[in-house]
């Protein structure tokens, strides 16, 4: 099973992430805990850039540095462990470039569906965790730490973010579970357990791009040379 957590600047979603892993855990049930922009040698070099480069990055070059930082995650941690049966816990996934780089920076939300598709081989989450929180109130949070990039980008951009993760999730509510992040966090562990938990006997996420085990992209044709088979 693959489950990711997204959502704006301060919504808390790392700490549930972690929360979620730790009860995996505490219940014999084997998962991974990971996160991007990062979770590998490669994927830490561009997080770095991404959200410390003092230089301006175009929409494009940012989209495409996350893009590469998520095909190593999705190569090297993502699908061996999902290969080996075990939960993934993933703080961020595509959904993300969506949301910043389409939403937010106004690129085109199809570009970016295909440029996550070659990236992640068409493996989508089984269930995408949206913590959701008013954009004023999140930033807030962040506290006395120096901001990053994003984190110093102006009222607007953040609320076309927000706006576009609430877009996401309403498109597909099946896949998506929203949740007011100004709940109390142990209240918030058990709505995401709640759901979480009611999927685990039922359903298993395989990462195997030659076949039927992951979902593939809505049109992958323009992909299909991602997912023909070894003997092809």
């Amino acid at each position: 099973m693959f489950i990711t957590f997204e959502g704006g600047e301060g919504s808390g979603k790392t700490t549930q992430a972690q929360a979620l892993h730790q009860r995996l855990t505490g219940l014999r049930i084997p998962a991974v805990l990971t996160y991007e922009p990062g979770g590998t040698l490669l994927g830490d070099h561009i997080r770095a850039l991404l959200k410390w480069a003092q230089y301006e990055l175009s929409p494009r070059a940012e989209l495409l540095l996350f893009a590469a930082a998520r095909a190593q995650l999705t190569t090297q941690v993502i699908g061996p462990a999902l290969e080996q049966g075990k939960v993934v816990v993933c703080d961020r996934f595509a959904a993300s470039s969506v949301a910043y780089q389409g939403y937010a920076r106004g690129l085109n939300i199809s570009d970016i569906d295909k440029v996550n598709a070659i990236a992640t081989q068409g493996l989508q989450p089984d269930l995408t965790v949206l913590l959701d929180i008013a954009v004023e109130l999140g930033l807030a949070r962040k506290g006395p730490s120096p901001p990053d990039r994003f984190e110093k980008e102006l009222l607007d951009f953040h609320k076309k973010l927000r706006q576009g993760y609430l877009d996401l999730a309403a498109a597909d509510p099946r896949l998506w579970l929203v949740i007011d992040a100004t709940l109390p966090q142990k209240q918030v562990e058990e709505l995401i357990w709640q759901r979480v938990s009611a999927l685990l006997p039922a359903r298993t996420s395989t990462y195997k791009c030659h076949s039927e085990g992951a979902r593939r992209p809505k049109n992958p044709d323009s992909l299909s040379f991602l997912f023909r088979k070894d003997s092809e």
